[in-house]
């Protein structure tokens, strides 16, 4: 069994999700458009990092900027990666894992469009991926605690809201 946390996109996906379905069904079948925000190796301890989520309160959504599609993996899979800066995303990083020893401080949030691991990417299907009109802003206001069992569909555990309104 696998855990991590993800932002996923609610809005602004429609394009990747046509992407996603139509060039990498498999992964797009197992989970939805995502920016994995904490990987399985990084929440070991999902009581304290459960407790950090739940002291968490941003006046605003996550917003993350992103560059065009690139290829990766020696060309098989395909992802929208995140330009430089977005410090809010380490810093809500930082947040989810105040106590937790070590974690990769130099994580790349990314979207993937075709994951290497069941789906390859060729020139003429990237020369049609760039072709679409993806999103270079994206907003997130929850976390997402998942899980995945023997490979198959992640499943939506827990979720948690970042954005507290303020009455």
């Amino acid at each position: 069994m696998r855990r991590q946390l993800t932002l996923f996109l609610s809005s602004q996906n429609e394009e990747i999700e046509k992407i996603r379905a139509e060039f990498n069904p498999a992964q797009h079948e197992l989970i939805s458009a995502h920016v994995t925000l904490c990987r399985d190796n990084e929440i070991e301890k999902p009581d304290v990092v459960i407790h950090n989520i739940k002291t968490i309160s941003l006046v605003q959504p996550l917003i993350i900027e992103f560059e065009p599609a690139e290829r990766f993996e020696n060309g098989k899979g395909v992802l929208i990666p995140a330009r430089t800066g977005n410090q809010e995303f380490y810093d809500l990083r930082e947040k989810v894992l105040k106590g937790i020893q070590e974690f990769n401080k130099h994580y790349l949030p990314h979207i993937t469009l075709m994951h290497p691991r069941n789906s390859t990417c060729t020139d003429e299907i990237f020369d049609q991926i760039k072709k679409y009109k993806l999103p270079s802003m994206v907003t997130f206001d929850t976390i997402s605690l998942i899980e995945q069992t023997d490979g198959g569909r992640w499943t939506i555990i827990e979720q948690f809201p970042i954005v507290k309104s303020v009455l």
